[in-house]
């Protein structure tokens, strides 16, 4: 699908916890060619003083109703200010954006981890990754159980487990540190992960060494969206590779880690 500019209509702005809101937006353009793993870069046009579009995550789409839902997370001036917006207004944005993630074959079975607002891609991909829920694993993590969002309505397509650094829900400590990473990877023939660098190389580098299939959906600073302004460039085996257009979804095996 031809990138594009488009001013998406706010149908809802939910808060899940603290720091994180749902933004349900209406598309007046088809959404079927948008994908996990993708984003969109969206203009604060509340903020006069921030000039960049800022990129979100997609958590969900709905491909009949021409929706698409994003998880924004308060890290500063722009998101605070997105999540202030109401239903009703209008929300310009560039989409779609980015490569998203190869979706498995029906014999496997796959292993979701999201750290932080890299569970957004993670549930989304856990929904329409075709696989029956027996097949998927879903491992979250977060600070504490306050910090997670309520994936309910995801429950119904695969396992899921927690982890928390404070013990406050789930197995405390890192999603690295969970047994279903540590104990039982043998058991998936695709990784795909999203979240902190440190989470995802840490990731990576395991599945590397077990030789199993994972492919990562880096978290660069992007603020063009389309390959100009340079500043999500990362380091592969074939070179330096924009993560806006060359990624963000990267098989592990071609990054220099």
């Amino acid at each position: 699908m031809k990138k594009t500019v488009i001013d998406f209509l706010l149908l809802d702005n939910k808060q899940l916890n603290k720091d994180n809101f749902q933004l349900t937006l209406q598309s007046p353009l088809p959404v079927s060619d948008i994908f996990p793993g993708q984003f969109i870069n969206v203009e604060i046009k509340e903020a006069t003083e921030i000039f960049l579009r800022r990129p979100f995550s997609i958590l969900d789409v709905d491909y009949e109703k021409q929706t698409i839902a994003l998880l924004v997370k308060i890290l500063g001036r722009g998101s605070k200010k997105l999540t202030e917006a109401r239903p009703g207004q209008t929300i310009s944005a560039i989409f779609p954006l980015g490569k998203s993630f190869t979706l498995p074959d029906q014999n496997d079975r796959v292993l979701l981890i999201g750290g932080g607002s890299g569970v957004a891609p993670m549930l989304f991909l856990s929904k329409i990754c075709g696989l029956k829920p027996e097949n998927v694993t879903v491992l979250i993590g977060a600070r504490s159980a306050s910090d997670h969002i309520d994936v309910t309505a995801y429950q119904s397509y695969g396992q899921f487990y927690y982890t928390t650094e404070d013990g406050s829900l789930g197995e405390k400590g890192y999603v690295t540190n969970h047994p279903v990473f540590t104990e039982k990877l043998n058991q998936y023939t695709k990784i795909y992960t999203c979240g902190p660098d440190l989470m995802m190389k840490a990731i990576g580098r395991k599945a590397i060494d077990t030789n199993i299939f994972c492919e990562v959906s880096l978290e660069n600073m992007m603020a063009c969206g389309f390959g100009v302004c340079l500043c999500c460039v990362e380091d592969t085996k074939t070179g330096h590779k924009c993560v806006c257009t060359d990624g963000p979804v990267f098989n592990v095996n071609d990054l220099k880690w």
